[in-house]
């Protein structure tokens, strides 16, 4: 069995950990709202120290640091101003880090929801290809791949599809949902696994996965997905650390959410190896996912 297992898991990628919590675990400044873009503004050599830890762990994609770079957490007159060179700058870090490596690491362009993590309720159309643009715009040139991560309802994913296709942009795509942890099957927004795997299916996503979300619920999610995607399609996911919560009751700007004491590298890596046994190809970790939980993965590949 041993050997089947390490046969079936050699074309496994190894994605990084959270961003934001690695960033604040080494001492890089850090504070609500601004999140991990405190960083780009007020100590890039953090920014890629956070990436070099993953990277020595055994991460093969590390993704950029522009998750916080929307004016839900730096401001509407910072983004106006910054957004764009902010984005371009988290760019040329990872891309520093990755040319630093000592092994092949990809670098993923993060596309986060626009208007506040876990809350699809706020998504304000009219404004949206303002605020994903200027991202794109930025990236671009530092990125193999796109990442739309965290997306809470399909219309986020449709947003990320059409920003790529006004930049022209052939990169490969990666979709990430996050689901409700308190409602199965489905997405923040109530959306279906079944319908957010089809339109992402639909969009030319080659990998769809499920982050932010906890890891027991990123596994219901794996199985149905599974059964939805053709085997063409690589699925995977990344789960945080947090104690759940209602998305009603997140208040993402007002403090830094607990971390469950039961998702140590080798509880976490349990899940990970159910998701494998799944079929995914593509595993991680997000917020509060650290190093020591990126090394246990990779020791399962």
């Amino acid at each position: 069995m041993a050997e089947q297992n390490r046969e079936r898991h050699t074309n496994v990628t190894v994605l990084d950990g959270g961003m934001g919590r690695e960033l604040l675990r080494i001492g890089a400044p850090f504070r609500q709202p601004e999140w991990s873009a405190l960083a780009l503004m007020e100590g890039t050599d953090w920014v890629v120290q956070a990436h070099d830890n993953f990277i020595q762990a055994g991460a093969q994609v590390i993704t950029t640091n522009s998750y916080a770079l929307v004016p839900f957490h730096i401001g509407e007159d910072r983004f106006a101003e910054q957004g764009r060179a902010l984005a371009d700058l988290s760019g040329r870090l990872a891309r520093q880090a990755a040319a630093a490596a000592p092994h092949e690491v990809a670098v993923a362009g993060s596309l986060p929801p626009l208007f506040g993590s876990y809350r699809p309720d706020l998504f304000d159309g009219t404004r949206a290809d303002d605020l994903i643009d200027p991202l794109v715009d930025g990236l671009a040139r530092h990125v193999d791949v796109w990442l739309g991560e965290t997306l809470g309802s399909v219309v986020e994913a449709r947003t990320v599809r059409g920003a790529l296709d006004r930049a022209g942009s052939t990169a490969p795509l990666w979709l990430s949902f996050t689901l409700d942890d308190f409602v199965p099957g489905t997405l923040k927004s109530g959306e279906s696994i079944d319908e957010a795997a089809r339109v992402a299916a639909d969009l030319g996503a080659e990998v769809v996965m499920f982050n932010c979300c906890q890891a027991e619920t990123i596994t219901t999610g794996l199985d149905i997905t599974r059964a939805a995607l053709p085997d063409s399609i690589r699925i995977g996911g990344y789960a945080n650390r947090f104690v759940a919560a209602h998305s009603s009751d997140t208040k993402a700007n007002e403090g830094i959410a607990t971390f469950r004491d039961d998702l140590a590298p080798d509880e976490y890596a349990g899940f990970v190896q159910r998701w494998l046994d799944t079929g995914a190809t593509m595993v991680g970790g997000c917020c509060g996912m650290e190093p020591a939980h990126i090394a246990r993965i990779a020791a399962l590949v």
